[in-house]
């Protein structure tokens, strides 16, 4: 277990917001996962009798604990020299005493999916795990497939729009090539103990860093939760210190420097190789090694050695995270169709920002622009149909509520999977105009590049959904262009010809790799 693990019982901002909303103090007993942090954490007590697999775990309610106001020079082993001078001095807020009488529990089900042609998707039980909360272990009651049962201190979310995730429906697979595509999503999709390694890993981590910085949050984002996650998806780590935005060349990059030191020195015997990567947005990335090794071993789960990437205060990553979500459970062909186009641009060796080609985000983007800009649209565009549920200024413990509110989307579109991924290699291969317009999911159309620099001299234009930047500006060599260029239209050409998802990507080392 991490060190000083204990429940801090802070809300995600400072008290201000208390007194805006009734939020935090009129909570309905259905609420779903949200940022909440006074709720006690349950942690049982084991009895571990003589006989041989007769254990006994009774829960137990461990009191909130109420942290004094600290300085970083409380704080040992990590340095505190270059503190940031804008959090130093900072008069620290009274905490308000918030009744503890809601708690989380995790919903799980089934693994098995159900065949059912074009039918609306049920949120997995992913959708359970949203934002950060204090998890707790109950008694080890395995799943019927073998997966432990970690229960977090969610409640059982009543929502009659996407009921039991036990129901969720995958498109009817009619020709060969739909149901490769099916099977390589079957295999490699992110399960629900994918998820619960990362989620424990985020709740230890938010423990330690709220020692130095008391009311921080950090949220688990991107393909972890958004619905396109595979089983060996990064953890993606968003650390919000506070309401306002963090100069990313500066400020950011001095509290990641405070993180960096905490992994290095006091959880170095559970972090592994923590880096700080000065980029636009800068990171640091680290790998779990032991995540929590004595309860994943109680539990019967093997370590993780997760890789994580963690930033500070990239609230967008948390607002797009929610709103690529709802685009993959409006419609069951959505999420196969990105996996797969995600396996193979990895595959051809397309698919890293960092040597000059495209990254994930960008080819999620594009196959959800193609579903939108078909005759008979598969996808809507969600920011213009419900503008209120994903309103920019919307405050963060609110913006996990917009997929509840959206309802699936009937689409006239009968394509099966496999004319849809041959549709998207061609419509990138021969249709869509790169040098004259971008790829924008939030008009749900190409439209002109805008003359900005931000859009000057670039080969690959996708607009970021929410702040409008380019999310593909990493490929700025033509070399590089071209060559994706290629990849796209030799691609159309075999699946064209062959129908075959091997001849684009070999599926035995596609599976194997997960």
């Amino acid at each position: 277990m991490f060190p000083n693990s204990s429940n801090l019982g802070r809300p995600p901002f400072p008290p201000k917001y208390q007194q805006q909303s009734t939020f935090f103090t009129k909570l309905p007993l259905n609420i779903p996962p949200s940022l909440l942090s006074h709720q006690p954490v349950i942690v049982p007590p084991i009895h571990f009798r003589t006989a041989v697999g007769n254990i006994e775990a009774t829960p137990a309610v461990t009191p909130v604990v109420t942290l004094q106001p600290v300085t970083y020079r409380s704080v040992s082993p990590v340095s505190t020299s270059d503190a940031l001078t804008s959090f130093q001095g900072r008069k620290r807020q009274s905490q308000q005493s918030i009744p503890d009488d809601a708690k989380r529990q995790r919903i799980h089900s089934h693994d098995s999916d159900t065949t059912v042609v074009n039918q609306a998707v049920p949120l997995p039980e992913e959708r359970r795990r949203s934002f950060p909360s204090p998890i707790s272990i109950q008694s080890p009651v395995l799943h019927a497939h073998g997966s432990p049962a970690l229960i977090g201190c969610v409640p059982p979310l009543q929502d009659n729009l996407f009921p039991d995730p036990a129901g969720t429906r995958l498109p009817v697979a009619k020709d060969e090539l739909s149901q490769q595509i099916l099977e390589l999503f079957q295999v490699c999709r992110q399960q629900a103990s994918d998820l619960d390694r990362k989620e424990l890993c985020r709740t230890e981590l938010q423990r330690e860093i709220q020692l130095i910085f008391p009311q921080s949050r950090l949220f688990l984002v991107g393909s972890s939760l958004n619905g396109f996650g595979t089983r060996t998806s990064d953890g993606d780590l968003c650390l919000v210190v506070k309401e306002e935005p963090v100069n990313q060349k500066t400020e950011a990059r001095r509290i990641l420097s405070l993180v960096q030191k905490l992994f290095s020195t006091k959880l170095s015997s559970y972090i592994e190789r923590p880096q700080l990567i000065r980029a636009k947005v800068p990171i640091v990335k680290f790998r779990d090694k032991k995540l929590n090794t004595m309860m994943l071993n109680f539990f019967f789960l093997p370590n993780s050695n997760v890789d994580f990437d963690l930033n500070v205060n990239n609230v967008i990553g948390i607002r797009n995270t929610f709103l690529l979500r709802t685009y993959a459970f409006i419609e069951n062909r959505v999420r196969p169709l990105v996996l797969v186009v995600k396996k193979w641009a990895s595959f051809r060796e397309i698919n890293d920002a960092s040597r000059g080609t495209l990254n994930s985000y960008s080819l999620v983007l594009m196959v959800l622009h193609y579903l939108q800009t078909l005759p008979e649209p598969i996808l809507p565009s969600l920011q213009k149909n419900y503008p209120e549920c994903f309103d920019p200024a919307m405050q963060l413990h609110l913006v996990h509520q917009a997929p509840r509110t959206i309802p699936p989307y009937i689409s006239k579109n009968g394509s099966s999977l496999g004319d849809l991924l041959i549709g998207f290699f061609k419509y990138y291969a021969t249709e869509f105009d790169w040098s004259h317009q971008m790829i924008s999911v939030r008009e749900a159309k190409a439209i002109a590049r805008p003359d900005g620099i931000e859009w000057r001299n670039k080969f690959i234009c996708v607009e970021e959904p929410f702040d409008g930047t380019n999310t593909a500006r990493a490929v700025h060599e033509k070399q590089k262009f071209d060559m994706i260029r290629v990849e796209f239209a030799q691609a159309w050409r075999l699946l064209r010809d062959k129908k075959d998802l091997n001849c684009i990507l070999p599926l035995k080392a596609a599976k194997q790799k997960r």
